[in-house]
């Protein structure tokens, strides 16, 4: 699906559903569209979630597997940036081994499109890394909102991803001191939404200083707020847009 993401073009979603482990979930986008708007939330409760208990039959976010998606990539003509599971995590306990290498088979048969999954439980990603195939194509990142959870970027960099990246959106405090050891790209941004928690000034130019002294490729989506726009993606007099790699034309 086309998407607004100022980072990625199109989100595949072969699974979906969550629950939430840290402070950068606490106004999940994702559990709320899931939860609050009827288009979303009527197909989901159509489909079992794969822990079929009877909360999580009433749960529209509950994890959930839609093997009728996995192909989609297969039909995309143009090389494209692809978002996994934007509505979920790939690593989510409730996702079986056999259920995750179904998306990474198809991740593998399309070389030409750039995946970009990101995961809020990289030590999984580590656990399971010996039975995946990270093909080039395979952008593997963690979110890491401050410093309270930024040992996910230990995890991170040992799993055999060609590029590894760390997405700080929402940024709730400074992350100038964070190893960027072995990560290639980092993502920052502000929160948007109801309850948007607001976004130092000083957290984002230590987090791009950061980047730019260690040559990490360095993104700034949004200062967020009310709307995900409001905002704007200006960082002192400019956007910055970098990629670790660019996308192959067509």
């Amino acid at each position: 699906m086309s998407t607004g993401i100022e980072w990625t073009n199109e989100t595949w979603n072969p699974m979906t559903g969550c629950t939430k482990i840290s402070s950068g979930c606490d106004n999940c986008y994702a559990a709320w569209l899931a939860q609050k708007k009827p288009a979303v939330r009527d197909v989901y409760l159509r489909r079992l979630p794969v822990k079929n208990t009877e909360a999580n039959r009433a749960d529209p976010f509950a994890p959930r597997f839609w093997p009728e998606r996995l192909r989609k990539p297969l039909s995309w003509r143009t090389p494209k940036r692809v978002f996994v599971n934007s509505m979920s995590d790939v690593f989510h306990a409730h996702f079986n081994l056999e259920q995750i290498q179904q998306v990474f088979e198809i991740m593998n048969r399309c070389p030409q499109h750039q995946f970009q999954v990101l995961t809020k439980r990289p030590e999984r990603a580590l656990r399971l890394a010996p039975e995946l195939t990270f093909t080039e194509n395979i952008w593997l990142g963690t979110s890491i909102e401050n410093m309270a959870v930024a040992k996910r970027a230990d995890a991170l960099r040992e799993v055999p991803a060609h590029i590894h990246f760390i997405s700080a959106e929402p940024l709730l405090g400074p992350l100038d001191k964070i190893d960027l050891t072995h990560i290639e790209w980092v993502i920052g941004g502000g929160e948007s939404g109801g309850g948007a928690r607001p976004c130092d000034p000083a957290w984002a130019r230590g987090l791009r200083d950061r980047c730019v002294d260690r040559g990490v490729s360095f993104f700034w989506k949004q200062w967020g707020g009310r709307t995900s726009k409001s905002g704007g993606r200006d960082l002192d007099g400019r956007e910055w847009s970098e990629y670790p790699v660019e996308l192959a034309a067509a």
